[in-house]
Formats: C-alpha cells, sequence, structure tokens
C-alpha cells in the first residue's frame, strides 16, 4: 500500500505523469495522438475532503466530462488547466446542486437551467446532455473568461457568465433527457443532473361517447376522453361535481386518453354538463360540455282526478288525463274495461267516451303510457264511473174533464223528455203524498191514480224526479169540484130597531155556491154570503132561508134563521165582547201582582237556624 505506482505516458507535444500514493487505478486512457491522460483515484499530496473521496461517480463525472470534448468538435488541449484539475483532484457528485426534477417545459417555449449555488466561484463549469439512447453530448463550458457552445445548440442557448445558468430555447421533443453540470473549482469538482421534459402542448381534449345513447337501467355507457399533449393526468365532472368509481362507475386511463364506464346508468349519472380535463404539470385543457342522451321511464302513471264521483254528467266539463316522467315523452292509449279506445294522447274528453258510445254503465277506464326507446309500457291507477244524462224536461200531466168529488177519478203521471231516472217521489201542498186506499201509484212511482176524488184532493201535486247527477220537479194543481156542503147562517138573533144586522150564510163549496135569500118563505133580492140590514125596524123580523148552490155539481143546500127586531131600549146588551176581554186582562194582572208580592217578600224574610 505504501508503493507508488506510476503512470507515465508522453508525446511531442505534451506529457501528463499521475503520480498516485497508495492504489492508484487509471480509469480512463484518453487518447488523441498517442497522449495518454491519466485520472487517479486519489490525488498526488493532496488532503481532499470526505465527500471529494474518488469513487465510481467522481470517475464517471470526469469520464462524461473528458468523453464529450472530442465529440463537441473542441480541442482539448485548449483546457490544459481543467485536465490538470481532473488529474490532481478528484470529483464529487452534488448535493443539492441543482433543482429537483423534472423540469418541465412546453414545446416552442424555453427552459432555463437553474443551479442552486449563488455566484459559485469555478474554474470551468460544463453542461451535457443524455437523451438515455444517445451517447452523451456536450452543451456548454464555460470559464471565467469565455464561453464555448457546441455546434448543435449555437444560437439556440443562452449562458449567464455569473452564475452558469443556461437557457434552452425553442425546445424541441428530442430535448427531452438528463442535464448534467459539472462545477469545477480549487475545492473541488461538484456535479448533479436534472430532467428536463419538453412537453406537447395540451389540447384537443374531445369526449366520444360508445353507444351514442342509452337506456336507463339497460345499458353499459363507456366514454373516451382523448386529448392531445405529454404527460398527461385526466378527471371528469358532473357540472361542477367530481365522477369518482365506484360500484358501478370504472375510470381507467393511459397516456393520451381516459375512459369512463358506467354500468346499468341512470339518469342522474349523466345529467351534465359532463367534462373531461386534461392536464399536466404546466397546462390545463377541458373538453366541450357534453350531455349523452339516456333514455328513462315511463315512471309510474298518475291520472287525474285520481278520485271521482261513481256518476258523472254528461253535460259536465269532466276530463281524465294522464302523465308519466319519461325520456322521450311517453305516448298514451287508453282503455275502457281493458277495451282499447280510439283514443290516444294524455286527455280522455267526456265527449269523446260519449262518441264511442260507451259510458252508460259502470266501466273501468285507464292509460297506458309507452316509450318507444326504452320499449317499456305503464297503466295507469283504475278510475271508475257512469256518464249520465241529467234530467230535463220534466212536467205532470192530469184529467183534463171536470172533476166532482165523489164521482170523478184522476190520473196524474210524471214524465221527463231526458235523463235517465232513478227516483220519483210525489207531494201534495209540500207534504209527502203517502199511498192509501184511494191514492195508488205504479211500480216506479212515475204515475198515480186517485179513486174516488175528494174535496181534500184539491191543491197542488209536485213530483220529484232524481238521478244521481241531478234533480228536478214539475207541479200540477188539481180542481175538484165539491158541495156545497151544508149551508150555516151566523148572526145577531135579535137586534133594536134603527140599529144593523148582518148575518152570514156559509157552505163550501167548488167552485163557489150561488146563494139566495128568503124571508119567511119569499124570495129576496138578496144574492151574497151577507146579509145586511142598515137600519131594521119591526117588519125585518122572521124566518131567513139561505140557499146555496153549486151549478157544477148541481147540488144546493139551505139553512134558515130568525131575526127578531125589537123598539129601542127594550134590548139588553149585555157587556159587550170588548168589556169581557178587559175584565179578564185585569184578573190575570192582579194575580200576576200578588204572586210577584208574596216571592219577593220570602226572599226578605231570614231563615232561622236550626241549631
Amino acid at each position: 500500500m505504501d508503493q507508488k505506482q506510476t503512470s507515465h505516458h508522453t508525446n511531442d507535444a505534451y506529457a501528463c505523469v499521475c503520480v498516485c500514493v497508495g492504489v492508484c487505478e487509471c480509469v480512463l486512457q484518453y487518447k488523441t495522438g498517442g497522449v495518454c491522460l491519466g485520472v487517479c483515484s486519489y490525488s498526488l499530496g493532496v488532503s481532499l475532503p470526505p465527500h471529494a473521496a474518488a469513487g465510481p461517480a467522481a470517475h464517471f463525472s470526469s469520464l462524461r466530462l473528458l468523453e464529450t470534448l472530442e465529440p463537441s468538435g473542441m480541442d482539448p488541449f485548449a483546457f490544459k488547466p481543467l485536465v490538470f484539475l481532473l488529474c490532481f483532484i478528484g470529483c464529487c457528485t452534488g448535493q443539492g446542486l441543482l433543482p429537483q426534477g423534472p423540469l418541465d417545459a412546453i414545446l416552442g417555449s424555453n427552459a432555463t437551467l437553474r443551479t442552486l449555488v449563488d455566484s459559485p466561484s469555478f474554474a470551468f463549469i460544463t453542461w451535457t446532455f443524455n437523451d438515455g439512447v444517445n451517447k452523451a453530448i456536450n452543451i456548454v463550458t464555460l470559464s471565467p473568461s469565455s464561453v464555448n457552445v457546441a455546434k448543435p445548440y449555437q444560437g439556440r442557448v443562452v449562458v449567464n457568465q455569473t452564475n452558469g445558468f443556461v437557457t434552452l430555447m425553442s425546445l424541441k421533443a428530442e430535448d427531452s433527457g438528463d442535464y448534467t453540470i459539472n462545477i469545477i473549482s480549487d475545492a473541488g469538482t461538484l456535479t448533479d443532473d436534472i430532467q428536463l421534459r419538453v412537453l406537447y402542448p395540451v389540447s384537443d381534449v374531445v369526449i366520444t361517447p360508445n353507444p351514442p345513447e342509452a337506456v336507463e337501467y339497460n345499458s353499459t355507457v363507456v366514454l373516451n376522453c382523448s386529448a392531445k399533449g405529454s404527460f398527461l393526468m385526466f378527471s371528469w365532472t358532473n357540472g361542477t361535481t367530481a365522477i369518482v368509481a365506484n360500484s358501478r362507475i370504472t375510470l381507467k386511463q393511459d397516456k393520451t386518453s381516459s375512459v369512463l364506464t358506467i354500468t346499468g346508468v341512470l339518469r342522474t349519472d349523466l345529467l351534465g354538463p359532463i367534462y373531461c380535463t386534461a392536464r399536466n404539470n404546466l397546462q390545463t385543457a377541458q373538453s366541450a360540455p357534453f350531455n349523452l342522451t339516456v333514455y328513462y321511464g315511463p315512471d309510474p302513471v298518475t291520472i287525474i282526478p285520481q278520485v271521482v264521483q261513481p256518476f258523472i254528467r254528461s253535460d259536465a266539463n269532466f276530463t281524465l288525463s294522464c302523465s308519466a316522467v319519461s325520456s322521450p315523452p311517453a305516448t298514451f292509449t287508453w282503455y275502457h274495461s281493458q277495451q282499447i279506445m280510439g283514443v290516444s294522447g294524455p286527455v280522455l274528453s267526456l265527449q269523446a267516451i260519449k262518441d264511442s258510445g260507451i259510458g252508460a254503465q259502470l266501466d273501468n277506464y285507464t292509460c297506458l303510457a309507452s316509450n318507444a326507446k326504452t320499449l317499456r309500457a305503464v297503466s295507469s291507477p283504475v278510475v271508475s264511473f257512469i256518464v249520465m244524462d241529467p234530467i230535463s224536461g220534466v212536467r205532470i200531466t192530469g184529467p183534463t174533464a171536470t172533476l166532482i168529488a165523489g164521482n170523478s177519478t184522476a190520473n196524474l203521471s210524471c214524465q221527463a223528455t231526458a235523463g235517465t231516472v232513478k227516483t220519483t217521489t210525489w207531494h201534495k201542498d209540500g207534504k209527502p203524498l203517502l199511498a192509501s186506499s184511494r191514492v195508488v201509484f205504479s211500480q216506479d212511482m212515475s204515475s198515480l191514480m186517485i179513486n174516488p176524488l175528494q174535496k181534500e184532493d184539491n191543491g197542488e201535486y209536485k213530483c220529484h224526479l232524481e238521478n244521481p247527477v241531478s234533480t228536478e220537479k214539475a207541479s200540477y194543481r188539481m180542481v175538484v169540484n165539491f158541495g156545497p156542503e151544508p149551508a150555516q147562517v151566523t148572526g145577531d138573533k135579535q137586534v133594536e130597531e134603527n140599529r144593523r144586522a148582518v148575518f152570514t150564510c156559509a157552505a163550501p163549496s167548488i167552485p163557489p155556491a150561488n146563494f139566495t135569500w128568503k124571508l119567511n118563505g119569499t124570495l129576496t133580492n138578496v144574492t151574497t154570503e151577507k146579509y145586511v140590514i142598515e137600519k131594521a125596524d119591526l117588519t125585518n123580523s122572521g124566518t131567513y132561508t139561505c140557499e146555496a148552490y153549486n151549478p157544477v155539481t148541481g147540488k144546493s143546500t139551505t139553512s134558515s134563521f130568525n131575526l127578531e127586531v125589537k123598539k129601542e131600549g127594550t134590548l139588553d146588551h149585555g157587556l159587550s165582547d170588548g168589556a169581557i176581554a178587559g175584565i179578564a186582562i185585569g184578573v190575570l194582572v192582579a194575580i200576576g201582582a200578588a204572586i210577584a208580592l208574596t216571592v219577593y217578600c220570602r226572599q226578605k224574610v231570614p231563615i232561622e237556624s236550626p241549631y
């Protein structure tokens, strides 16, 4: 280990002697015209810091440096100080000399390779490039007094002589690769690498669906998002909400595309708009808004009205309407008791039912909603009702002949010109007319017979016709001729001379009876029911006979009455009716006052305690 080993190579132009203490390994021999340049693992008589100990990294850094000199077209002997430094000073890998890579830049733009060392002290700075395929090449060699740019980079490289920054302009795709810096100074050689990635611009983000249309629950939808660019990453959003993978949604990505797969697609999955975003570290681009047509439905059908009266007037403004959520909109077909009707559309009118010749019986009505895309059909709930005409044109017909009580029979009939009559009731003078031995109704109550007629059958008859949608009535006044019934004469039986005397003959009769009066058997000229004597005299005394006659029935009846006329002042008139009434009222008032006084007094007397 103490033995000195010398590597000695000479030529006419230059001789380099590398003398190493300890183990000396010449890792590179660079020959040009017989010249050998030796690089040793330890420097002669120089104490290096630990990080500068020669090792594989130091050897290879030196190797890269020397190897790049000849291909770059540069004269290696123009850099004799560099050669001596590399012979006598070891190399070490830089710690944080360059930023953490990779460094990304857009195709056609500029990229600056920066160091993390401010104003470094150096003898030489070199930048080399390696694309990982071809041999590493030198880009630039920088000394405090000069800058040498390799021919392929001339016009595209700007070098900062102070800090060694290198700017590559008008980047090309082939500029992607590893860039190595070597900073050579009296303290040693520092080296570090950084990767530059030249990225194609992010563009042409397009969503392509497969299939272009989908059916809810049935379809598996695949959306392919393709884009141009480098190192792309993709994301999907529904509106502003990120789409994430789940049991039905999968996401796959390769370099230039992303695939979104939805199994058993739902209408809400792609309600949209859907966006695909492609990005890399430098750029972001978004697709145009995308909406996928997902056909669905029909959902459960709603029929309005849901509750219908069992009977509907045929002249009512009544319709049935159906609706169902569906895409595309559902088509509707109407059914009557499971039989298809010649009616389509969401609305079924009452007129359409009547035009179909149905509705008179209790029937079921439904609508069927169909979707031509999903091939699904859903029926509505059942609605049942009868279409019924309202009753109209009601009238009563009765006898036209003259009716005489005890001799005639009356037949009354109540009919309607339109509508179905379900119930018929009869009334007389506002009260229900009931069947009896003389009053007989037909089975459907549409007519009645009264036999024989009596005087109490006179009056107003009404029939009420009803069905579930209407009520109508008609009236008829029936006249039954009767009488006259036995006549009765009332009036003063005694009257003083020169006083007024009035007596009346009453004999109920239809039509009203004709009256004649006789005095003591002699016909008078009075023909009204009242007989009036303005000033009686003694000659007015006698028997007055009233005769009532009904010209329709041909019947007559009489009644007699005796009047006695007395001299003035001889007739004891007694108390008048008014006087009698006044006395009675006074007695009642006195009795009431006595009762009130008694009650008042009892309330004032204290009740003694039994104790």
